[in-house]
């Protein structure tokens, strides 16, 4: 399953690409933006794997946008502008669909994206490393229940003991396998393999139970339909 996300500031454009990806069995569209400002904001908390990006928006457009994200996922271009095609692929842009574009052009590009996500080789890490107080210390991803926002800091709750890190929810996220956890409300992340059961939008793990935001709510369970799909 390739989770995506489309940035397209016209509104009918954006609705003809959403009625192709949900024919696309492979593609889980997790939301839709139409400008590259709020965008950002879901892309610093949320990690997708494939972006569906236009160039011309007003605010922050698509070329800004790829300037500002550290870790770019795949990106396919949908644009009525074709001066920007060259430039673009400074970004590695998995392709570049002209508008008008159809659907045999765009299973094209996304076939394209899933064959280099099946030829990518970096596995995924088992560990990760977090400061604590005076020292750094190895945290075994496997050992992670949940994660818990303590004002300025964030408590690691492992099977055995927490681990306290001034590190924010965005820097955490970063190194954690998207695949494996997910941010289910502003002041917690859970480990998807750590989840006994859900009531009434309340996760237990162990002892805790772990409120889901609205906010928060669609791409958690987006999440658990996918882990479904490939477990």
């Amino acid at each position: 399953m390739i989770t995506c996300i489309i940035i397209e500031d016209e509104p009918l454009a954006a609705e003809k690409l959403k009625g192709y990806i949900e024919k696309i069995d492979f593609l889980d569209l997790r939301a839709t933006f139409n400008n590259g400002v709020s965008a950002i904001s879901y892309l610093n908390r949320s990690k997708v794997d494939l972006i569906f990006l236009d160039i011309c928006m007003d605010e922050l457009d698509g070329m800004q946008l790829m300037a500002a994200l550290m870790n770019l996922p795949k990106i396919i271009i949908t644009s009525a502008e074709s001066q920007y095609a060259l430039l673009s692929y400074e970004y590695s842009v998995s392709d570049y669909l002209l508008k008008p574009f159809g659907f045999d052009r765009l299973i094209k590009a996304v076939n394209k994206v899933a064959d280099e996500m099946k030829n990518q080789t970096i596995a995924e890490p088992s560990f990760v490393f977090v400061k604590t107080e005076y020292r750094t210390e190895r945290i075994d991803l496997s050992q992670i229940q949940y994660i818990v926002g303590m004002k300025d800091y964030l408590s690691i709750v492992l099977e055995n003991k927490a681990v306290m890190t001034l590190m924010s929810f965005s820097d955490i996220l970063q190194l954690l396998p998207a695949s494996k956890f997910s941010r289910v409300h502003k002041s917690y992340i859970v480990a998807l393999d750590k989840i006994k059961h859900i009531e009434r939008n309340r996760i237990h793990i162990g002892d805790e139970r772990i409120p889901v935001s609205e906010s928060h709510k669609t791409q958690f369970f987006n999440l658990l339909k996918a882990h479904k799909h490939t477990g």
